[in-house]
């Protein structure tokens, strides 16, 4: 069965699995981007290509989301499966997950001011634009993830069953070792594994997975998940992380939109 790692782009969803494969997939906890592939990335273009759908067919990639999920899900295994994608019920006929594939998920939501400077950077497009579509939603590629709150308050549907995990970015910056652990222990209370942790292990995942750190490794090794900007050049994936600040970069107008926009959910969260 999976447990997603869900979360809106450019909310830490790198970084959260970067520490699960480096504690979890390693025998000494340390990170190397080669671990990564043991976390899986859902929706993909292999899973699509062999059900003979292009990735920019949004009717069939929404019609067979459990289909795909089936083809690499094994059930009696538990795996770990990254998405952007919100929890969707499209048309109440299409849903995008069921009890059947999924055992829980970790979500991890960002101040939405942040996500906004960190993405535009990312797509190389600027901020109003990426304004737009933070708040109003859009596809990108093959990840359908509706607008900020939308993908955030989806996903919070789980938690009726207990198998919703919650966590904020800035909380996994400041406390990174209780929070690791905290997510840790849901995971194996979701396997029904006896809960105990190799602090060895824990000291290296936290040290290897630094922001220094992972700089310096893509700075050596070119990071997959990086972008490029309009003239080719790569858009180096790591750049300021929990020392991003939306009150330095953003205008009052951006600020008051994106506020506007999301004000209950970010009053919900204390970003407001």
């Amino acid at each position: 069965m999976i447990i997603w790692l869900a979360s809106y782009p450019k909310s830490g969803n790198t970084l959260l699995r970067s520490m699960l494969a480096a504690y979890l997939f390693s025998k000494d906890g340390i990170f190397d981007f080669k671990l990564l592939p043991n976390i899986k990335q859902f929706p993909n273009d292999h899973i699509l290509e062999t059900l003979g759908i292009k990735s920019e067919n949004f009717n069939e990639i929404i019609k067979n989301s459990i289909r795909a999920q089936e083809l690499f899900n094994k059930k009696d295994s538990v795996g770990f499966v990254k998405t952007h994608n919100m929890l969707y019920n499209y048309k109440k006929k299409y849903p995008f997950t069921n009890s059947v594939n999924t055992l829980g998920v970790v979500y991890i939501v960002r101040d939405p001011r942040n996500v906004v400077l960190s993405y535009s950077r990312h797509l190389d497009v600027p901020i109003d634009e990426t304004v737009k579509f933070v708040t109003k939603g859009k596809m990108i590629k093959n990840d359908i993830m509706g607008n900020w709150s939308e993908n955030y308050r989806s996903w919070k549907v789980l938690a009726e069953y207990n198998r919703y995990l919650l966590i904020k970015y800035e909380d996994f910056i400041i406390h990174r070792e209780e929070t690791f652990l905290k997510i840790l222990k849901f995971i194996y209370n979701l396997r029904n594994i006896k809960f105990s942790v190799d602090t060895t292990k824990l000291k290296n995942t936290i040290d290897s997975t630094s922001l220094d750190n992972l700089k310096k490794l893509e700075a050596k090794d070119p990071f997959f998940e990086s972008a490029k900007d309009t003239s080719g050049n790569k858009i180096n994936f790591f750049d300021k992380g929990g020392d991003r600040n939306w009150s330095n970069e953003l205008s009052k107008d951006i600020k008051v939109q994106i506020e506007e926009a999301f004000n209950k959910e970010m009053k919900e969260l204390g970003y407001l």
